[in-house]
């Protein structure tokens, strides 16, 4: 079992060319002005030329006008539209359509919330057209990023959708899941804040420490 990974709220080329480095599949830029890991279409674009081929561009967005995803979209060469908002599935269809995007969408586990909730509304997704599903912690005042995970026991088995699993991982806690039998329930890892120096600004100690743990077990 190979686990995918995605390095999210990359801001800085140097950032870009060690995650590259390191084998990843998946990178994430962030547009979503609010954020501390914001980056404007300008920058996006240059982040985004600078990947190389066989590494996926993943614009997150949150509760995005379409306007300003075609705008994005025209101007920015990303692969595949992470949806972080409260947009529901027929919307993400729609948008994502407008701009031929594939898209995968975030739900946000609350405490409330059990296994057989998130299956259902991974179902939804799947009906709609999603590509697979991030499972973050929530947040009452912020779209991820917060540094912090939800019970993990609630992932779900048998999801029609690929899984890949995000909130407060860092490299000292990976190995309880790629370790356990949760590994088996999901197809990769999404980590942002667990992998920086600072918001925005990864580390690339932390980033080769993570990437190396996770890849251990594949």
């Amino acid at each position: 079992m190979t686990l995918s990974i995605k390095f999210c709220g990359l801001t800085r080329t140097d950032d870009l060319a060690v995650a590259c480095g390191l084998g990843v599949d998946a990178v994430g830029l962030v547009y979503y002005p609010p954020s501390p890991r914001y980056v404007d279409i300008d920058s996006a674009k240059r982040l985004a030329l600078s990947v190389p081929a066989f590494v996926s561009v993943v614009a997150l967005v949150v509760n995005i006008e379409k306007s300003e995803l075609i705008k994005l979209a025209h101007n920015v060469p990303f692969d595949i539209i992470q949806f972080h908002g409260d947009e529901t599935a027929v919307q993400c269809k729609d948008l994502a359509n407008t701009v031929y995007k594939r898209w995968i969408k975030a739900i946000r586990v609350t405490d409330n919330m059990t296994a057989d909730d998130i299956l259902l509304q991974i179902t939804e997704l799947a009906k709609y057209g999603a590509s697979g599903v991030i499972l973050d912690a929530y947040h009452p005042k912020q779209y991820g990023g917060t540094g912090e995970s939800f019970d993990w026991d609630k992932i779900p088995e048998n999801s029609p959708l690929p899984i890949y699993l995000a909130g407060g991982l860092t490299p000292d806690n990976i190995g309880m899941i790629t370790n356990s039998k949760l590994a088996c329930r999901i197809a990769g890892v999404d980590v942002s804040g667990g992998i920086e120096a600072e918001k925005g600004i990864k580390d690339a100690q932390k980033m080769r420490d993570f990437a190396e743990l996770v890849r251990a077990v594949g």
